[in-house]
């Protein structure tokens, strides 16, 4: 999308804002309001499957777990951790369970972040007492939450140090063996994975259009009502990517059934209950 020309009584500097709303919310622009490098940076991201065989620069990995450390974990039990994955065997297997995707194989540092009850399991057993709210769903959405969380804070470092990234969800096509393969102890699960590096300028890395604020922005309590008038608005947005970059699904409605309607789309994540339950998660 071109840059903004700056309105009538509008000064440069409010271009750049103006310009980085626009590409994440297309003709549906929020109104603009503070801003500064940080949050110009969090509009600016993208997901990027294309990367340099460049090495990152030494104690980046470093750097980034210290920026996935700082983030909210709670009441700080740190409930995850992160298995950097060098060996090119193993980064081909995780390709394979995740349908393939080369990236994993071609990026210069992958990163599988874990849901991890099993250290403060560890920790009970040491101290010889029995940690009743293991068990329990609460517990290990806390551990996920915690995990994901963790991987955001890391995401915005790394985009801050010129790096681009992408998640890889399809972890979670088969946790089982992408346990077997980590060596990961009972009570551990890698929630998704991250591609991190520099990125080929020749990928096609554009900002993706996200749903207009009056659809996920509610006052006081929920409103469906926008939807109906402006989803329409958010799909002609998405043809129009769409287009750029040869997707099939041209609009998000159509990518919503397709990824929601049939069970074979979510590719094995159906058994999910039965899957965390042999990799030692009694979740009642």
């Amino acid at each position: 999308m071109d840059s903004l020309a700056p309105a009538s009584g509008q000064t440069t500097a409010e271009a750049p804002k103006l310009d980085a709303l626009a590409r994440r919310y297309g003709a549906a622009l929020p109104p603009a309001g503070p801003w500064n490098e940080t949050i110009a940076g969090l509009l600016d991201h993208r997901s990027v499957r294309g990367f340099l065989s460049d090495p990152v620069p030494p104690g980046t990995l470093e750097t980034l777990i210290a920026a996935a450390q700082s983030a909210a974990t709670s009441s700080n039990m740190q409930f995850w951790s992160a298995i950097s994955v060098t060996d090119p065997a193993k980064r081909k297997i995780l390709a394979e369970i995740a349908g393939d995707q080369k990236h994993i194989e071609q990026c210069p540092l992958y990163i599988c972040w874990v849901a991890d009850l099993s250290r403060n399991q560890r920790v009970g057993e040491s101290e010889k007492t029995d940690l009743e709210s293991m068990p329990w769903l609460e517990t290990f959405m806390v551990a996920c939450i915690d995990a994901a969380l963790a991987a955001q804070n890391a995401v915005v470092a790394a985009q801050s140090l010129g790096l681009r990234t992408v998640y890889i969800g399809a972890m979670r096509n088969d946790p089982v063996r992408v346990a077997e393969l980590l060596g990961l102890p009972p009570r551990a699960f890698a929630v998704f994975g991250l591609c991190v590096g520099i990125p080929d300028p020749k990928a096609k890395n554009e900002v993706k259009p996200r749903l207009p604020q009056s659809i996920v922005l509610h006052q006081d309590r929920y409103d469906p009502a926008p939807e109906t008038r402006d989803r329409p608005t958010y799909d002609a947005e998405m043809t129009k990517f769409s287009a750029r970059h040869e997707l099939q699904a041209a609009t998000w409605t159509q990518r919503v059934l397709n990824r929601m309607g049939p069970l074979k789309s979510m590719n094995g994540r159906q058994r999910m209950r039965a899957a965390l339950a042999r990799l030692g998660f009694e979740i009642r």
